[in-house]
């Protein structure tokens, strides 16, 4: 006597699309948080052959063409730029600012944000150029 063996029919999902779909809203959102935008502000740096490109999300420091200093994208005073900065960074000694100064801006006032960049405590900072 032969007997019929039961036939289990098992209900597989594909997760092959879903994968693929999770990979790309992955990459996608990867890709996205990477840009950072510039400010606002419009300042044109001085050309340098040796000018380094860095992505890095550092503070900024910008001084414009009429001599206005942006500290983190607000108006500051040269007076108050020293306050302004020991209440935006956390930790000066190991901090690094940016200093963004337009190319016809006087050197006087980049010596005087320089030095009121010093006075702060900050260590580390760069004044940033443009690659030719």
């Amino acid at each position: 006597m032969e007997f019929e063996r039961r036939r289990y029919n098992h209900a597989h999902m594909d997760i092959a699309p879903l994968v693929d779909v999770v990979f790309l809203l992955l990459l996608f959102f990867m890709l996205t948080s990477h840009l950072v935008q510039e400010p606002a502000i419009k300042v044109r740096l001085p050309e340098s052959k040796t000018a380094e490109a860095k992505n890095e999300a550092i503070k900024t420091v910008l001084i414009t063409k009429d001599g206005e200093i942006y500290f983190m994208g607000r108006r500051v005073d040269l007076k108050n730029l020293q306050l302004a900065i020991k209440e935006g960074l956390t930790d000066r000694e190991k901090d690094f600012l940016r200093i963004k100064a337009d190319r016809d801006v006087s050197v006087g006032i980049l010596v005087s944000v320089i030095d009121e960049v010093r006075y702060s405590g900050v260590k580390n900072f760069s004044v940033v150029t443009e690659r030719r």
